[in-house]
């Protein structure tokens, strides 16, 4: 049986919260889809008067794009492991159902999977 499952919920709420900010400062909820982040263009000007600011606009909400990507796949893995907390199954490998080791958990609450198939 999993020990400190209150313990782990924290870290992962905690977690949880901490990705909600960050991501809220490179993209925002799809209003169409409130599981999906898009990414924030930086400016909303479209009165640019040189082509060297257009370039590093679209630079920057580039790279907004795949900092919310990143940030997005952590942030579901997280909701993922609360949801798992909730329905019983935290703490065992998808793939073998046995008993992820605690080390592991440690090191990443959201973990899915046990040493061997991670």
């Amino acid at each position: 049986m999993i020990q400190n499952i209150e313990k782990f919920q924290k870290l992962l709420q905690k977690e949880k919260k901490l990705l909600e900010k960050e991501l809220e400062t490179v993209g925002h909820i799809n209003p169409e889809n409130p599981k999906d982040w898009e990414a924030t263009p930086p400016v909303k000007d479209a009165d640019l008067a040189e082509k060297e600011e257009v370039a590093e606009r679209i630079e920057a909400y580039e790279d907004n794009s795949a900092i919310l990507k990143q940030l997005e796949i952590k942030y579901n893995e997280v909701k993922g492991a609360l949801a798992r907390i909730k329905d019983g199954t935290f703490g065992y490998c998808i793939v073998c159902k046995k008993e992820i080791e605690n080390d592991r958990l440690t090191a990443n609450p959201a973990a899915k999977t046990c040493k061997s198939h991670m």
